[in-house]
């Protein structure tokens, strides 16, 4: 049941070459904007772009002596491209029009992968909760049994929130998905600003309204933001499957292979080992939430105190998110659904859980609320400490059979159950 998480891609944009292939696309999308403009030749904009290119061996040896890693970049990119074309390229830019706009660009393309898999789990819980519409089981309220739900219904809850961080998630890339060519201090001192305007659409970003040196680091706190809700939906799933696979419960359980071992001593444990880890890496992303929260305060214009944190929080978090996704997605696909050990956790204590319809009937019958309460507490906790709560009742002569058959009918929970569902399309 382990998945072997065998997926490249989101890993492949954070990666150090493809990070400066990044780079080299914001520096001709600038290229092809002075081009637009008439301030490159277009034989000259043809042979950067067809030449164009850098080793991460030469940039590492340029670096060693420089000490600035867009510099080597550079410095390697106008080896190849030759003397006359070396002049055409960044011109009037500063390192963070392309280390921005090109985080920008990395953070959508992740994003992409990320969507689809959201959608795919979207539609994996969705189908389960139209399956287990009508399933019965115990809702629970402290981890206390509390009324009878289904678990159709629950996972219709889980669909909600998922459908929700979707939309936020969206919000969240739109905000963050803006690009910068503005110079020292954002104010376009040394490039004419419709090359901001060209490059950005070029990239397919919106550009910045105002940046300083910079892109304002609140939009990236708030798209760590929304990862971190994610995450934080996922471990709360997980945690509910760790509890509904306890022993003493039994409703649900994570797949299990056929030659799977869950303890190195005792045969018998099954864990929720896939629930857990997930519960795990949700802590690692919120906290990198922090980090960028942290990195909104910079000085004055700019410095780099964010830059070294977000070198770690943002590759690590996405590729964090979509492998999470990507697992509890197998998780959920592979899920073990006991139904009958749901219903029969309805019927404990002789169906303590039907109290509030009971109090309801005795109500109904002239009692007061209070008399009520306490009368049903009191076989109720009866019941709790080894007795039977339908035959304390019985021996009340309170309520008939009948009337006792009506509080204790299931199905009574269930008569609004469609049109909740009636809300979400199938």
């Amino acid at each position: 049941m382990i998945d072997r998480y065998s997926r490249e891609e989101i890993k492949k944009i954070w990666d150090l070459k493809e990070k400066f292939n990044y780079y080299l696309r914001v520096e001709i999308a600038v290229c092809e904007a002075y081009a637009k403009l008439g301030r490159i030749p277009f034989d000259n904009l043809e042979e950067i772009k067809n030449k164009a290119s850098f080793t991460i061996e030469r940039i590492d040896e340029i670096e060693r002596e420089v000490r600035h890693d867009v510099i080597a970049f550079l410095t390697a990119v106008n080896e190849s491209v030759g003397e006359e074309n070396a002049k055409y390229i960044h011109m009037g830019l500063t390192s963070s029009d392309v280390i921005d706009t090109a985080f920008a660009l990395q953070i959508v393309d992740s994003s992409k992968i990320i969507e689809k898999e959201l959608d795919e789990l979207i539609k994996v819980v969705k189908n389960l909760a139209f399956k287990y519409k009508n399933t019965i089981c115990m809702g629970r309220s402290h981890g206390v049994h509390a009324e009878v739900t289904t678990f159709g219904f629950k996972l219709l809850n889980w669909l909600d929130e998922l459908e929700r961080a979707r939309v936020s998630f969206e919000y969240a890339l739109k905000e963050i998905s803006v690009g910068q060519i503005s110079g020292p201090v954002g104010t376009y001192s040394n490039l004419p600003i419709e090359v901001e305007e060209y490059a950005c659409e070029y990239l397919g970003l919106r550009p910045a309204r105002i940046s300083t040196q910079i892109i304002s680091r609140d939009r990236h706190a708030k798209f760590m933001s929304s990862l971190a809700v994610i995450s934080s939906i996922i471990e709360q799933f997980a945690t509910e499957i760790r509890h509904l696979q306890k022993t003493e419960v039994r409703e649900v359980e994570e797949g299990f292979g056929a030659h799977q071992k869950g303890s190195s001593a005792m045969p018998h444990k099954k864990n929720p080992v896939l629930c857990e880890n997930l519960c795990g890496l949700a802590r690692v992303v919120r906290s990198n939430m922090l980090a960028a929260f942290e990195n909104i305060n910079l000085w004055h214009e700019r410095d780099i105190s964010h830059s070294s944190a977000e070198r770690i929080i943002f590759p690590d978090s996405l590729i964090l998110i979509d492998f999470m996704l990507h697992r509890f997605k197998g998780v959920m696909e592979n899920l073990v659904v006991h139904e009958d050990n749901m219903l029969k956790n309805t019927k404990l204590y002789g169906g303590v859980v039907y109290s509030q319809k009971v109090m309801l009937k005795l109500v109904d019958k002239g009692f007061t609320r209070e008399e009520a309460y306490r009368i049903v507490q009191k076989h109720a906790l009866d019941a709790l400490n080894g007795g039977d709560f339908r035959k304390g009742l019985e021996s009340e002569n309170l309520l008939t059979n009948a009337e006792l058959d009506e509080c204790f009918d299931i199905k009574a929970y269930l008569k609004n159950i469609d049109k909740v569902f009636a809300r979400f399309e199938r």
